[in-house]
This record gives C-alpha cells, sequence and structure tokens, in this order.
C-alpha cells in the first residue's frame, strides 16, 4: 500500500512538473482517487462500502483497548474532509476547532444515520468540485487531495478490521 502511495505521489509531481497540455491528466487521477476512496472498489474497499448497513450499535462498538469505534473514525474522517472543503471553499475555519482528539465521536441511531450522510455528501462534493476544476485549482488541490483520499483509506482499513474482528463483514 506505501509503495503504491509512494508511485502515485511521485506520478503527481511529474504531472506538475510536465507540459502545460499534461496536466489535463492529472484530472482523471485525482477523481478516480476520490472515487476509489469513496464508492468504488478498486485496490481497496471505499468507505460507502465499508459503513453500509451498520447500525449504531455496531458503529459505536469498542474493544477494551484505545482503538477507536467505526463511529469515532467515520466522525473524524467526516470532520477532516469538512475542514478540507471549507478551505477549498475560502470559508472562515477561525470557529473551526481543529483538535484532533475531539473529532472522534460516538452516534445515537439517528445521529449516525446522518453521519453516514455526510461523509457521503462531503466525499461526493470533492469529486464535482474536482470534475470542475481548472489546471491552476488542480494543480494547487493535488497533493491535498491524494493525502486526503490516502487518510480516507487508512481509517476505512481500520472499519474493515473491525467487521471482520465481529463477523459484519459479508463480502
Amino acid at each position: 500500500m506505501k509503495q503504491h502511495l509512494i508511485l502515485l505521489g511521485f506520478l503527481v509531481f511529474l504531472s506538475s512538473c510536465s507540459e502545460k497540455k499534461n496536466i489535463f491528466k492529472l484530472k482523471p487521477l485525482l477523481i478516480d482517487q476520490l472515487k476509489y476512496s469513496h464508492t468504488e472498489e478498486n485496490w481497496f474497499v471505499p468507505t460507502k462500502i465499508a459503513i453500509n448497513g451498520l447500525n449504531a450499535e455496531q458503529s459505536n462498538w469498542k474493544d477494551s483497548t484505545e482503538n477507536h469505534s467505526i463511529a469515532e473514525l467515520v466522525s473524524h474522517l467526516t470532520f477532516w474532509n469538512e475542514a478540507f472543503l471549507k478551505d477549498i471553499n475560502g470559508e472562515d475555519l477561525s470557529d473551526f476547532d481543529m483538535e484532533n482528539e475531539l473529532t472522534f465521536k460516538i452516534y445515537s441511531e439517528k445521529e449516525w444515520k446522518s453521519a453516514v450522510s455526510k461523509l457521503d455528501s462531503i466525499q461526493t462534493e470533492f469529486e464535482r468540485i474536482t470534475e470542475k476544476a481548472n489546471e491552476e485549482q488542480l494543480s494547487e488541490l493535488a497533493p491535498d487531495i491524494l493525502t486526503m483520499t490516502a487518510h480516507n483509506a487508512y481509517h476505512t482499513g481500520q472499519i474493515i478490521y473491525i467487521r471482520k474482528r465481529k463477523g459484519w463483514w459479508n463480502k
């Protein structure tokens, strides 16, 4: 996995250093990475599939260690994806508490359904923004988008691990 991310980073770097005509190849790469970490299964399971079918009770389950629950991981992903989305939309983040430990929350059933929907909506918005981005915007956004999709994939792997451990994975 790490080798794939390094290769991907290298490809992005080469794309940004290439002639202007090659920058258009960056857009499909970024869109693919966004979709792979959101809805389309490729080398790994995307978030939408990883959390599909879970209820709040399952999502809040924790073992006896300091490990996070699925709900906490979804909360964390939603928080950081939303912060990045607000940043690229030019929104003021001064009231946005960026303390990482506060990003891990548990949910009631209603809150869980809302959290799943919110994460899906944010990830969909990133795909839309990337589709509409021009050359200059893509060059600026690419490193952050790739970091975000890697972060999403990392925590999605933790979600799958919990589901498999508990027997909640029926793939």
